[in-house]
């Protein structure tokens, strides 16, 4: 492994505990109309017919658009395609979502630990801004995983939605391009982890 795919590869593994799967659905659902629930439900059943999953999909979100399942659903779809960017841009509109839910004094002081931990909503946009932050450094845009990872941090100094296991692994990378010189934006693969996005606020 080269002095280039290695820093990408070790934020691969950084990310893998953070996986997209791994939080919990339940919580999403909560207040989707069964129709986009169908909608995302059918997308998820055609994994060999990406033309038609996309449609049903972006059919769901128009049904929900302030709703963050069929986001997610389309984040999924477009990351385990390896459609980094496309994911990207999906994770940009859900942290919309997200701050436009939380309202706008969201954010001038970090939330307490309690909410980063239990509020779905906060752990929702936190565990986004992770998500921009992955996509942004698996895409060799160092400088804006940076600034991404800079506001988690802000907003996340407990660390509870992990985003320092990526600060050291980028931290790490630049150390290893000042000894090799190797170029952090450079080429190289797409390879994909797994990322962990909270839902909505209920209640």
């Amino acid at each position: 492994m080269n002095a280039t795919t290695a820093p990408r590869k070790a934020v691969d593994d950084a990310a893998r505990d953070a996986g997209l799967v791994a939080f919990d659905d339940a919580a999403l659902g909560r207040g989707l109309p069964a129709d986009v629930e169908a909608l995302i439900a059918r997308a998820g059943a055609l994994p060999d017919d990406a033309e038609q999953a996309q449609a049903l999909l972006l059919q769901a979100r128009a049904l929900a658009p302030a709703h963050p399942a069929p986001l997610i659903a389309l984040y999924r779809f477009h990351f385990y395609g390896h459609r980094l960017r496309e994911a990207r841009a999906i994770a940009q509109d859900a942290l919309a979502v997200a701050r436009t839910a939380l309202g706008p004094e969201f954010g001038r002081v970090p939330p307490s630990q309690v909410q980063a931990r239990f509020d779905a909503a906060v752990r929702f946009y936190l565990f986004t801004l992770k998500g921009l932050a992955y996509l942004s450094l698996r895409l060799g845009e160092i400088d804006a995983g940076r600034v991404a990872l800079d506001e988690l941090r802000r907003l996340d100094p407990q660390d509870c939605v992990g985003g320092a296991l990526l600060a050291a692994v980028l931290a790490r990378q630049g150390r290893e391009d000042d000894d090799d010189g190797a170029d952090p934006a450079g080429g190289g693969d797409t390879a994909t982890g797994m990322q962990t996005w909270g839902g909505p606020r209920h209640g």
